[in-house]
C-alpha cells in the first residue's frame, strides 16, 4: 500500500511539471525577446444581421432587438420593450464612424412638459402680474408700497421698542453705577508698595 502511495505521489509530481513546462513553453515571450513582435490585424467587417424576442415567462414577448451590418463598419437596428406603464417604447440606431445616433419612437408622453392644474395657472398668472408690477416700477425708479403694518404688529412693535429702550436705560444706570464705585475705591484705596528689600 505505501508503495502504491509512494507511485502515485510520484506520478502526480511529474504530471504538475509537465503541465508547467507546456504552460512555459505556450507562452507569449515577446515582451521578453527584443525585435520579436506578433501582430493580429482583426478581420474585416462581415455583413450580419441577427434578431430575437424574449418574454419573462413563456408565450410573453416583451424584448424584441434586430441589428445588422453591412459590412463597411456601418450598422441599424432597433430593440423594442415594455415600459413599467405597459407601453412599448421603441429605440431605432445607427452605428457608425462618427458614433451611435438613436432616434427614440413613442417616447412623446416622457418627453411633454405636465399640463398646469388650475390652481397652478392662477397662482402663476398671479406672480407674473406681481413681476412685471415691480419690473415697471424698478426701471422708472418708482418705489414699491410696503406692506402695511396691522393694528396689532404695530402695537408689537412699539412695545418692545419700549422695553428694548428701558433694557437700554438699566444696563447704561449699571455702568455708570460701577464706574462711579471704581472711582471711589481707586480715591480712598491706598497703594501697596512693598519694599522686598528692607531689614527688619
Amino acid at each position: 500500500m505505501n508503495v502504491s502511495m509512494k507511485l502515485l505521489g510520484l506520478m502526480m509530481k511529474r504530471i504538475i511539471i509537465a503541465a508547467i513546462l507546456i504552460n512555459v513553453c505556450l507562452a507569449d515571450v515577446s515582451h521578453i525577446l527584443p525585435g520579436y513582435t506578433t501582430t493580429t490585424v482583426p478581420p474585416p467587417p462581415r455583413p450580419y444581421n441577427f434578431q430575437y424576442k424574449a418574454g419573462r415567462y413563456p408565450g410573453h414577448i416583451d424584448r424584441v432587438h434586430e441589428e445588422a451590418g453591412d459590412g463597411s463598419g456601418i450598422i441599424h437596428g432597433s430593440y423594442s420593450y415594455v415600459d413599467p406603464k405597459h407601453k412599448v417604447r421603441t429605440v431605432e440606431y445607427t452605428a457608425d464612424k462618427t458614433g451611435f445616433h438613436p432616434a427614440l419612437i413613442n417616447f412623446e408622453d416622457t418627453l411633454a412638459q405636465p399640463a398646469d392644474s388650475e390652481a397652478v395657472r392662477l397662482a402663476k398668472e398671479k406672480h407674473f402680474r406681481l413681476y412685471q408690477r415691480i419690473a415697471e416700477a424698478n426701471a422708472h425708479n418708482i418705489p414699491v408700497n410696503l406692506p402695511r403694518d396691522s393694528a396689532s404688529v404695530a402695537n408689537a412693535k412699539d412695545k418692545h421698542y419700549q422695553l428694548y429702550h428701558r433694557i437700554a436705560e438699566q444696563h447704561a444706570a449699571i455702568a455708570a453705577q460701577r464706574k462711579a464705585e471704581r472711582s471711589a475705591y481707586e480715591a480712598t484705596s491706598v497703594a501697596n508698595d512693598v519694599d522686598d528689600h528692607r531689614s527688619c
